[in-house]
């Protein structure tokens, strides 16, 4: 698989490359290969990738497809615009995934799908890995997906042109979930999402910037009130931007001000 020049930042000595451990494995099955892994290939993700700790394989779908011009796809049934993708070459495809990955849960990307989320995210990532679905035209036969039980999982109520993007969004959030890719494990609590809250905002030097200034309680060195005001400013944030995610918050991260 072909990779750019990496980035020039810090490396992650803490899991250092061929540690024994087994890599989290992701799959893309796509008619894309060429797009992977693109941003997946830097930062923290890339990283972490030529460490060992996660790997990707790519399986191009046109590989499965039928007749001269290797067709994936046909019209749908019914009549209607576009193309569908036939359940067919998917399947050949998914079951030539699964000779090497028995046990990953197999997921379609699909604007229909239940939401992605941090949970979905965590608990993808305490599995072995994942073999990822990219579909594309007017979507994929619905047969092979009752028939491969595919799960299928949106990033958000829109269309885009086809499942790549939403694979390595997915992808990203559960790599660096991943034991050694962050630094520092601690910051994974205190992040949107972890708490059921969105996290409190967050602020670096100068002290003074364009008439705006650090909160003084941040300055205060009183451990006490700082993770007080904190938690005030997550509750306060999510109140105003997320009500919907107040109800769902640990009764500690809501009572606690």
């Amino acid at each position: 698989m072909g990779r750019g020049e990496p980035l020039a930042e810090t490396p992650m000595p803490h899991i250092p490359t061929g540690d024994g451990r087994q890599p989290w494995r992701a799959t893309v099955l796509t008619l894309f290969p060429e797009m992977f892994p693109g941003p997946l290939g830097v930062s923290l993700a890339g990283q972490a990738l030529d460490a060992g700790i996660w790997s990707l394989d790519t399986i191009f779908l046109r590989e499965f497809g039928l007749g001269r011009h290797r067709a994936v796809d046909d019209t749908p049934a019914g009549g209607g615009a576009g193309m569908v993708m036939r359940a067919d070459v998917l399947a050949a495809a998914i079951d030539h995934a699964r000779t090497s990955e028995p046990e990953a849960p197999l997921i379609y990307l699909s604007p229909r799908g239940e939401p992605l989320n941090q949970s979905i995210a965590r608990d993808l990532s305490s599995g072995p890995g994942a073999l990822l679905l990219c579909g594309r035209f007017e979507g994929i036969d619905e047969r092979v997906i009752a028939g491969r039980a595919m799960r299928e999982i949106s990033i958000g109520d829109y269309v885009l042109s086809g499942g790549e993007l939403a694979a390595m969004v997915l992808l990203d959030a559960c790599v660096r979930l991943l034991p050694g890719v962050l630094g520092a494990a601690d910051s994974l609590g205190e992040e949107s999402f972890e708490q059921g809250l969105l996290e409190y905002p967050q602020y670096t030097k100068p002290r003074e910037w364009e008439g705006r200034t650090i909160p003084e309680i941040l300055l205060s060195g009183d451990h006490g009130k700082i993770a007080a005001w904190r938690r005030a400013e997550a509750l306060r944030l999510t109140a105003e931007r997320r009500p919907d995610l107040v109800p769902k918050a640990p009764a500690g991260a809501k009572g606690k001000r």
